[in-house]
This record gives C-alpha cells, sequence and structure tokens, in this order.
C-alpha cells in the first residue's frame, strides 16, 4: 500500500524559505516519479516539481529558481525547498505519484498525500 506523507508546511514571511518534505512508502522511485502539486484557494491544481523515474527533473516556470525538488533514496523521502517565497506560492501542497513509469506532469497522480498548508505573509 502507498503512503504519502507530507511536514514543513506553515507560514513565512515574504521572502523567507520552508522547506517539505514527503516521507513515501510502499512504491520504488526507480518505477514511479514523485514530486509536488499545489492548489491555492480557488485555483486548480498545479504541478510545483517533479524528479521522473528515470530521473529528469521539471519544475514549472513560477516557481523556477526558487525551488528545488530533491530525493533521498535512503530516507525515502521527496523533499521542496522552497526559497524567496511570495504571497502567490501561498496554497496547500501535496506530494503525489505517478503511476508507474509515468510522469506527473503527462500521465497525472496515481497516489496523493493529505497535503501540507504553506501561508506567505506580505
Amino acid at each position: 500500500q502507498v503512503h504519502l506523507v507530507e511536514s514543513g508546511g506553515g507560514l513565512v514571511q515574504a521572502g523567507g524559505s520552508l522547506r517539505l518534505t514527503c516521507a513515501v512508502s510502499g512504491l520504488t522511485f526507480s518505477l514511479y516519479s514523485t514530486g509536488w502539486v499545489r492548489q491555492a484557494p480557488g485555483q486548480e491544481r498545479e504541478l510545483v516539481a517533479e524528479i521522473t523515474w528515470d530521473d529528469r527533473e521539471y519544475s514549472s516556470d513560477s516557481v523556477k529558481g526558487r525551488f528545488t525538488v530533491s530525493r533521498d533514496k535512503v530516507k525515502n523521502t521527496v523533499d521542496l525547498q522552497m526559497n524567496s517565497l511570495m504571497a502567490e506560492d501561498t496554497a496547500t501542497y501535496y506530494c503525489a505519484a505517478s503511476p508507474a513509469y509515468g510522469t506527473i506532469r503527462s500521465s497525472s497522480v496515481a497516489y496523493w498525500g493529505k497535503g501540507t498548508l504553506v501561508t506567505v505573509s506580505t
């Protein structure tokens, strides 16, 4: 059974940093792409960043240069380091995994975490 459990959200001032961690169990990084999807109030879900099963990285234009996704195969975690946070980054951030041998970007999401709220104050 697949479990994705997020931690690290909270309140931060604009310009600050936060690090989100997703503890992953029940799937193998070499078969599944994993990453982060966010949803702001009243808006659609947006793929923020992912690392694919074949080790390619993707990040959206809105976070490129500010956010970095990383994966620890020993700890079985996927992290999102968020720097230079802006008010428009306020959202619930979900850890997500694709179907086997797929990507979140092209194959949608097969598994979701429950989400962690990030609030950026100005």
